[in-house]
């Protein structure tokens, strides 16, 4: 009997201090949650008025350029059909063959419904690739370019929507590096809508409202290859409302605002998950007091996988940031802007935008000014950093060319 319970009495001391097998999930220190998406050049403002308001155009008035922004406000338009074109350099203090063109043209089919049509080129300059000193430089030039259609229909004497569809083809791969390198390519749709007011009378002016919401880009993500990553391409959400001071028939103030969502999942906190046999007892990994066992890396802490399909990515963008509600508002941009008009024949444009620091920190001041002579507008753009994170458009002036066919043969006021 006594023989037990020496045995009983040494089992109770032993087990307490046994060293027991532990996991713990590490997070990387180095971790970061700005969302990032294949083809971004989607997301630049190519038109120098836009620009010059601070990256805006869902809901602002109808324009030659108003393809990238919301089709919708074509049925709108007060010119019978139009072409636009417009140069944007891209980080130009560095260098000066990086560039975004667009070419868009525009008709206007009758009273209720609009047709419009555009390409968009965007060059990284030239790339010199030379493998030793006796061999000859060779050249690439990786580029990415987008063509689309859009049709939009007026529902209502003050409401219309339109659809868009384009092809997207991004060719960034060096054929000298990868003889098997090929460009990649997609698809995507918007689904836009615009209301615009009839003109109404106030004490001391006369006024009109504006509003508008696109969903841009919706469509498969894109890849280089069977066995390369898939990216999601820049499916966001755009909302705007903007009010239109008429003073007499030559002044005008127009002023808008607009947020914008990207619809892309937020990237999850990861971490490394270690086994471990915990020597010390106190539950947490410490690499001098504990035996290593494995490690798994990239494991989920906080938040959801991003592996899932452009659909289920929409969805899951509203719900899925690691911080939470709080998290989810610091991923909408937003922007304000304003337009003084004399005579339609002069414009003068300014704008604000914001990011939060934590979701990519853009935030620059724009300043812009438009010209018409007969049926040719001629609008430019400029652009201050006001974000401690220098844009690649700083200090730039960009440049659109609108020629204008039928100019005032719908009188929608």
């Amino acid at each position: 009997m006594k023989n037990y319970i020496f045995t009983f009495l040494t089992l109770c001391l032993i087990v307490p201090i046994s060293a027991q097998t532990e996991t713990e999930v590490i997070p990387y220190s180095n971790d970061t949650r700005v969302i990032t998406t294949g083809v971004p050049f989607l997301l630049i403002a190519s038109d120098a008025r836009a620009a010059g308001m601070g990256d805006m155009g869902v809901a602002t008035s109808a324009d030659a350029y108003s393809q990238q922004w919301n089709p919708s406000k074509y049925a709108f338009s007060e010119t019978k059909s139009g072409i636009g074109i417009s140069y944007t350099p891209y980080l130009s203090k560095l260098v000066n063959d990086i560039f975004l063109g667009n070419v868009t043209y525009f008709n206007r089919i009758n009273e209720r419904s609009a047709f419009a049509a555009s390409f968009k080129y965007f060059s990284l300059g030239e790339i010199e690739i030379v493998q030793d000193e006796f061999s000859e430089a060779l050249i690439e030039k990786p580029n990415e370019l987008v063509i689309d259609a859009s049709y939009s229909l007026r529902l209502a004497d003050q409401f219309s929507m339109g659809i868009g569809l384009r092809y997207l083809r991004s060719d960034l791969r060096i054929q000298a590096v990868d003889a098997n390198a090929s460009a990649a390519g997609t698809f995507g749709v918007d689904i836009t809508g615009f209301y615009q007011s009839e003109e109404e009378a106030y004490d001391s002016f006369n006024g009109r409202w504006r509003a508008g919401f696109a969903i841009q880009n919706l469509g498969p993500k894109i890849k280089y290859d069977d066995a390369g990553r898939e990216n999601f391409l820049p499916t966001n959400l755009r909302l705007g409302g903007g009010f239109d001071f008429i003073l007499d028939e030559y002044n005008s103030v127009a002023v808008t605002a607009e947020i914008t969502k990207l619809l892309v999942p937020t990237p999850p906190v990861l971490g490394r998950e270690v086994e471990f046999t915990d020597n010390n007892g106190n539950g947490t990994y410490e690499e001098d007091e504990d035996d290593f066992i494995s490690e798994t890396d990239n494991v989920i802490i906080e938040g959801q996988s991003t592996d899932v399909n452009f659909l289920q990515g929409v969805f899951q963008s509203f719900g899925d940031a690691p911080g939470g509600f709080s998290e989810e508002i610091k991923e909408f941009t937003w922007a304000l802007g304003a337009e003084y008009k004399y005579q339609d024949s002069f414009a003068l444009r300014m704008g604000y935008f914001n990011e939060s620091e934590e979701k990519g920190a853009r935030k620059f001041f724009a300043l812009g000014a438009g010209f018409k002579y007969t049926t040719i507008n001629i609008d430019v753009s400029y652009l201050f950093s006001a974000s401690k994170v220098q844009s690649p458009l700083e200090n730039t002036l960009r440049f659109s060319l609108t020629f204008n066919f039928g100019d005032g043969e719908y009188d929608e006021y």
